[in-house]
C-alpha cells in the first residue's frame, strides 16, 4: 500500500502499517531483494527510513520516552548508509552544478575536482566494508518492524495526529525565522529538515487532498528539493575545503567555490519566498484548516471517496 493512511482503517492501525512496509522496503534493498543498483538500494532505504522517522515524530509526544529509543536506533542506521550514499550522490551534485553553469564553459577547467570526487567515492565504496554495513542494516532493521506493534500508541483519530502537525508546521516557522535572521548553511539545513517532515505528512494525509491542499503539496515538494540541492552544494563545498590539494589547481577550486555560491543564492532567492507562503498561518489555524478536511474526508460517503 502508498505511503498514507486509507480512509477505511483507523489512524493506529494506519500509522503503524506505514511504518512497517517503510521499514521492511528498506530491508528488502539493504538485503540486495530488489532489482535496483547497490547505490540505488541505499538511496531508496534512505528515504525509507526519513519517511518512518518524520512518521515518528508525529506521534513523538504519545511515544514519550519509546519515541527516543526507537529515533535513536532508526538513526544509527541512517548514519551508517549515509557515508557510502554521500560519496555517490556528491557526484551528482557536482555535475548539476557543472551542467547550471555549461554555457559559461566551466566543465573542461574542473576535471580534475571531478576525478578526485570520483577517487574517495572509489575509496569509501569497498565492496567488503558496504556489504558487512548493509548486512547489519537490514538485520537491525528486521527488529525493528518486530518493535512497531508495541509502540505505546492509544489515542486514535485525528487527535491522534494533530498535536504532531502543529508541532511540525510550528518547527517549520521558526525554523524559517532563524534562516531569515542568519542565513547560514546550518540554518538553511534546519529549514530544509523540518519542511521535509512537513511534506511527509502532508503526504500521509493524501486522502484529504482537494485541489488546493495538492498544490499545497507540490510547493512543499519544490521547497524541499530546492534546500536539498542547497545543502547537496555545502557539503560539496565542505569536501572540497577539507583537502582542496587534492582537487586540482588554486584556480580550479576558486571557480568551483564561486559557481556554488552563485548557485546557492539563486537557490536561496527562491526558496524563502515560497517558505513564506507555505507558513504564512499560524500553526493552530493550519491544524484546524485540516480539521476541517480531515472531518469532510470521514463523513464522505464511501462509495463517492471511491471515485
Amino acid at each position: 500500500m502508498a505511503y498514507r493512511l486509507e480512509r477505511g482503517e483507523s489512524v493506529l492501525s494506519g500509522l503503524k502499517r506505514v511504518v512497517r512496509e517503510e521499514i521492511e522496503s528498506a530491508g528488502e534493498h539493504l538485503s540486495g531483494k530488489t532489482k535496483a543498483t547497490r547505490d540505488e538500494s541505499i538511496h531508496d532505504a534512505r528515504k525509507s527510513l526519513k519517511k518512518v522517522r518524520a512518521t515518528l515524530r508525529l506521534v513523538r509526544g504519545e511515544m514519550g520516552e519509546a519515541y527516543r529509543r526507537e529515533n535513536a536506533r532508526l538513526r544509527d542506521i541512517a548514519a551508517r548508509l549515509s557515508e557510502f550514499r554521500d560519496a555517490f550522490a556528491i557526484i551528482g551534485t557536482f555535475d548539476d552544478l557543472k551542467n547550471k553553469f555549461k554555457s559559461e564553459r566551466a566543465g573542461t577547467q574542473l576535471c580534475s575536482v571531478r576525478a578526485g570526487l570520483i577517487k574517495r567515492r572509489d575509496e569509501s565504496g569497498r565492496e567488503e566494508d558496504v556489504g558487512v554495513v548493509l548486512n547489519a542494516a537490514a538485520a537491525a532493521l528486521g527488529k525493528a518492524s518486530k518493535r512497531v506493534k508495541r509502540w505505546p500508541l492509544e489515542t486514535d483519530g485525528y487527535e491522534a495526529i494533530a498535536p504532531g502537525l502543529e508541532e511540525t508546521y510550528r518547527n517549520g516557522r521558526e525554523a524559517l525565522a532563524r534562516a531569515r535572521k542568519d542565513p547560514s548553511a546550518e540554518n538553511f539545513h534546519q529549514l530544509r529538515k523540518r519542511v521535509k517532515d512537513h511534506w511527509y505528512h502532508v503526504r500521509l494525509l493524501e486522502g484529504l487532498w482537494t485541489e488546493v491542499i495538492g498544490a499545497y503539496e507540490k510547493s512543499l515538494k519544490d521547497l524541499e528539493d530546492w534546500l536539498g540541492n542547497d545543502h547537496n552544494l555545502t557539503v560539496l563545498r565542505d569536501k572540497i575545503a577539507a583537502e582542496p590539494a587534492f582537487f586540482g589547481k588554486e584556480k580550479a577550486i576558486e571557480l568551483t567555490f564561486d559557481l556554488i555560491a552563485r548557485y546557492q543564492k539563486e537557490l536561496r532567492a527562491n526558496a524563502v519566498p515560497l517558505a513564506e507562503r507555505i507558513y504564512e498561518e499560524k500553526p493552530r489555524e493550519f491544524t484546524r484548516r485540516m480539521r476541517h478536511l480531515w472531518d469532510t474526508w470521514q463523513a464522505e460517503p464511501a462509495s463517492h471517496a471511491a471515485d
